[in-house]
């Protein structure tokens, strides 16, 4: 099967769940959220809900389970670097079950173009994730973006855009 023809075979329509992770967001004020939010409806996908929760593991962990009920995809934004506060990338990486490094590599090299050797701080990654809600297992395609509007924009414009539904389709297989 061609390229193509694999891609055709994707869904027009993905259900994605977006997560800030912020002590100082709000829904009002998150510009890195309202721009995915725009971005994945311009698309034509279903965004199953969205929210800021403060960067503390336990209020990420149960944004993360109740996401995955819903959503195909969840992407969060926020929580990335290596500042004491920052949660969002040791608590994916235990729910990866298959990680997908070349997000990471190809996001750092696309924000190193960018904003230079400050993008050796960004820990971004993804992968498919298990997570368990109520005994019954979800399966989920998980970003964790930086938080910053310029970060979300280059991985939805340069990565995610015109990926998104391959991977889900990859997802489902």
């Amino acid at each position: 099967m061609s390229a193509s023809e694999h891609r055709a075979r994707a869904p027009k329509q993905v259900a994605v769940a977006l997560i800030t992770v912020s002590d100082s967001r709000t829904l009002e004020t998150d510009a890195s959220g309202q721009f995915l939010e725009h971005a994945l409806k311009e698309a034509g996908h279903h965004v199953s809900g969205r929210q800021v929760v403060p960067d503390e593991r336990d209020a990420l962990h149960a944004a993360l389970v109740s996401a995955a009920a819903t959503a195909q995809v969840i992407i969060t934004s926020g929580g990335t670097g290596i500042a004491g506060r920052d949660i969002t990338i040791p608590l994916v990486e235990q729910l990866l079950t298959k990680p997908m490094p070349g997000f990471g590599e190809l996001f750092r090299m696309l924000s190193y173009e960018e904003v230079g050797a400050a993008a050796m701080l960004s820990r971004a990654t993804a992968g498919l994730a298990r997570i368990t809600k109520d005994n019954v297992e979800h399966t989920v395609l998980l970003f964790a973006l930086p938080g910053s509007k310029n970060a979300v924009k280059t991985a939805w414009t340069k990565l995610l855009a015109d990926e998104l539904p391959h991977l889900v389709l990859e997802m489902t297989k």
